[in-house]
């Protein structure tokens, strides 16, 4: 029986602040398990932790606690510069941090696979030129044809990236509140009162639209 695409065994990321006394300032935690190929969409308000689970999941920053499985290998334990190599984190420029090394590249594994199996797209820029949507929407179903998972973050600011969400995503991830949430369908996702108070009323009722009746 093949290994999940994607596992998250009781992550837990924890900030905190405070020479003498350590204070937490932000946590985030996931427990879930990803077996087949898919799109996910990912949605949260802004400072949920997004980034922070896409970075996770891509090996950059070390969770406080848990374990990051891609296909079976425990991602953390990986040769850094091979860690693309089985999930690989497409972000904004200004997104993009660095973190220290804390083991040797020397005492990690190598990557048993060549090409990543899980794509995390972290908020791009949709062009709307003629075409261009169509043809990410395409890259997205073929990449998933060919046995992978893609996950793709959105922060919903027009009608249209509700629209995108609703298409191509086949079950959802709700970040808040320090946690991450399953959604089996965009419906489910909008009844959803944290996702709600996300969007705003304007978008609520947007979404509601593109939703359906009940």
């Amino acid at each position: 029986m093949a290994a999940p695409l994607l596992a998250l065994d009781r992550v837990r990321k924890v900030y905190t602040r405070g020479r003498i006394v350590r204070r937490p300032t932000f946590t985030l935690e996931a427990d879930l398990v990803i077996d087949q190929p898919g799109i996910i969409g990912v949605v949260g308000p802004n400072g949920a932790g997004k980034t922070t689970l896409f970075e996770m999941m891509t090996g950059s920053n070390v969770p406080s606690a848990g374990h990051v499985y891609v296909a079976g290998t425990d991602i953390h334990r990986v040769k850094y510069r091979e860690r693309d190599r089985l999930a690989i984190h497409y972000h904004q420029s200004y997104q993009v941090r660095r973190f220290r090394k804390l083991v040797p590249s020397a005492f990690l594994q190598a990557s048993p696979s060549t090409a990543p199996m899980v794509h995390l797209f972290d908020e791009p820029q949709f062009n709307l030129q003629d075409g261009y949507i169509g043809f990410m929407l395409d890259f997205f179903r073929k990449l998933r044809a060919e046995g992978r998972l893609v996950v793709l973050c959105l922060h919903p600011t027009a009608s249209w990236h509700l629209e995108i969400l609703a298409e191509i995503s086949e079950q959802f991830l709700l970040v808040a509140d320090g946690g991450v949430t399953r959604q089996p369908d965009f419906r489910t996702l909008v009844k959803e009162p944290r996702f709600r108070n996300y969007l705003g009323p304007e978008m609520t009722r947007a979404a509601e639209t593109l939703a359906g009746p009940a």
